[in-house]
């Protein structure tokens, strides 16, 4: 089975197109890009640059993906962006090609739904199963972790890291780190206690929902300073995969991180 591709849509010649991928009209697809079997790509996008989408991913329509990025020191680099399986990139999403300066490539896990109008900037890490409500917008180097959601019209600073499964409210602005599992919300942004809701429907254990509780706890309730805390949550990680995701998150963290 082969590529269709509508009269209209203008595909370079040297483009990889994988079996049974679907072009709309007057879209334009760049000689450097491919694409992944199944995949559906509505009307009017361009896809450009070094760039690679996995399998059966739908791209729908007024969408620019590949394009060099918003840094100025960009010097036409030939950088990617790479894209996984079975995405949701709905209408007038943008998600910009790597710089030098980091990796050189911004990447999109799988099964992620990244909803009208987000931003993906360059050098980007969005993991897997994520959620990017309308209008959500990450700056360069920002990293979104699995099963994370951005909520509509928010925005996280550059090299800003969401933890997996963290939930982030709508219309803020994110400038430091989010550890794993914690909800996030209000202006200015606060913690408001660990992501339960989410937790369950993933089928989290209510034993590790409670080891996450009182890792919260530690962190933002307990009065001790941020070095004791993680003292402490380096003994209650000894018996939690979970919390061993939060504290390691924690030792890595660049920003620093809002404690409220």
């Amino acid at each position: 089975m082969t590529a269709t591709v509508h009269p209209t849509a203008i595909v370079h010649p040297r483009a990889k197109l994988g079996d049974g991928v679907t072009v709309g009209p007057y879209t334009v697809i760049d000689g450097d890009v491919e694409v992944g079997d199944g995949t559906t790509i509505g009307t009017h996008n361009v896809i450009t640059g070094h760039t690679v989408i996995g399998r059966a991913n739908r791209i729908f329509h007024f969408c620019s993906i590949g394009e060099a990025n918003q840094d100025k020191k960009y010097k036409g680099e030939p950088t990617r962006v790479e894209i996984g399986d079975r995405n949701t990139i709905r209408e007038y999403t943008s998600i910009n090609r790597g710089t030098v300066q980091d990796k050189g490539v911004t990447r999109v896990g799988d099964d992620n739904w990244i909803m009208a109008s987000s931003h993906v900037a360059h050098d980007c890490r969005v993991g897997s199963n994520t959620v990017l409500a309308n209008n959500a917008s990450l700056a360069g180097h920002a990293e979104v972790g699995d099963w994370a959601v951005i909520g509509g019209l928010s925005g996280l600073h550059q090299f800003v890291k969401i933890g997996r499964h963290v939930m982030i409210g709508a219309g803020i602005i994110v400038t430091q780190d989010v550890p794993p599992y914690v909800t996030f919300a209000g202006n200015p942004p606060l913690p408001y206690g660990i992501n339960t809701e989410g937790l369950k429907r993933r089928g989290f254990t209510a034993e590790s929902i409670a080891a996450l509780k009182q890792a919260y706890r530690t962190l933002y309730k307990s009065g001790l300073s941020l070095a004791d805390a993680r003292a402490e949550l380096e003994r209650q990680a000894a018996s939690s995969p979970e919390v061993r995701v939060f504290a390691d998150f924690l030792a890595t963290s660049t920003r620093g991180i809002v404690r409220g």
